[in-house]
């Protein structure tokens, strides 16, 4: 069966890595590169092992993230990167200044500790920002494999109307949100090009997305509401939902475009 078109619902980054998605309505994409402005701080819990001139990937159960600390949901955040502020509900924190970043490490830990069984003093924040490092290719994803995400939205109502609740998309933090789609039929993309928009980039398949109890939090209410790992092996015999995707040639991309799967 030939492949259906689909198109770009929305478009997402995640500055910081676990905390607030920030909607946008285009932006480009470069050979081999990142999504922009994605992922590229983090919040490590105790000392990790990160390394700023020489970063490997590391669980992401060496940071502050939903898989570890489900209260960290309730925190909302935007990236402000023209000021260089992360603003933690309204409250603007300069991320490029010492004193902003221990302000919001301290201001991140009272919330956790009231909120989950964490000790502040036992392991303690610290801000990471790749930029600071030696090596640019680098950021904070779950997967070496990580550059950019893409997320078929008919395989969350699918799995949504089989565990018989309302899945939030945003519990896979995807980077591209695809219409369209039949229900998983993007994991045979594996290995094929994605054509986004007439002279947009094009997209390499690396591999579908294994999900993990992040997942499981629902990000409005910051609780473990749904075992989304499971019910994708009772309901499909696998944990997958999404791509992860290289990007192959560059390009802008806006909400809209279309998404053609190229077969050979």
């Amino acid at each position: 069966m030939h492949p259906t078109n689909g198109k770009i619902d929305s478009l997402w980054r995640h500055p910081v890595k676990g905390f607030t998605p920030e909607p946008v309505a285009e932006t480009c994409l470069t050979v081999d590169g990142f999504f922009p402005f994605d992922r590229l701080f983090a919040l490590e819990v105790g000392p990790s092992g990160y390394d700023r001139d020489d970063p490997q990937f590391l669980s992401k159960m060496k940071y502050a993230v939903l898989a570890r600390f489900p209260a960290v949901a309730r925190l909302r955040t935007r990236y402000d990167e023209i000021t260089e502020r992360l603003f933690v509900d309204d409250r603007p924190f300069d991320i490029a200044q010492p004193a902003g970043r221990h302000a919001l490490e301290r201001h991140i830990e009272t919330v956790l500790a009231a909120h989950e069984d964490y000790d502040p003093v036992a392991q303690p924040l610290r801000f990471l920002d790749i930029r600071e490092g030696a090596v640019d290719h680098y950021r904070f994803t779950d997967s070496s494999k990580g550059f950019v995400s893409i997320l078929n939205l008919n395989s969350v109502r699918d799995l949504s109307e089989r565990m018989g609740i309302d899945l939030d998309p945003l519990r896979l933090r995807a980077n591209i949100w695809v219409e369209g789609w039949s229900a998983f039929e993007d994991h045979a993309f594996v290995g094929k090009t994605l054509r986004i928009g007439e002279e947009g980039p094009r997209l390499e398949v690396l591999k579908p997305i294994v999900r993990c109890v992040a997942t499981h939090v629902n990000p409005q209410t910051a609780q473990r509401d749904a075992e989304m790992v499971q019910a994708l092996w009772t309901h499909y015999g696998h944990r997958d939902c999404g791509l992860y995707c290289r990007v192959v040639s560059p390009g802008l991309i806006r909400v809209g475009d279309a998404v053609d799967p190229q077969v050979a």
